[in-house]
């Protein structure tokens, strides 16, 4: 994920969130956004964490 703004690509993902209702979707995201948990500002993680526990709830209900 070189290159890639983290503030604008969690807007992307909170935009997108009712958009994404497959098993494979839901889970290619979080392995994204979790990764992404890893590299950014500690002033970013809270909004990241929210993100993460959206994704992890949806999971569970996914096809």
């Amino acid at each position: 994920m070189n290159g890639i703004d983290p503030y604008a690509y969690m807007q992307q993902v909170a935009a997108r969130m009712h958009e994404l209702t497959t098993r494979n979707e839901i889970e290619t995201v979080l392995d994204e956004l979790e990764y992404l948990f890893e590299v950014i500002p500690p002033e970013l993680q809270d909004n990241a964490e929210k993100l993460i526990s959206l994704l992890r709830e949806k999971l569970c209900g996914a096809e």
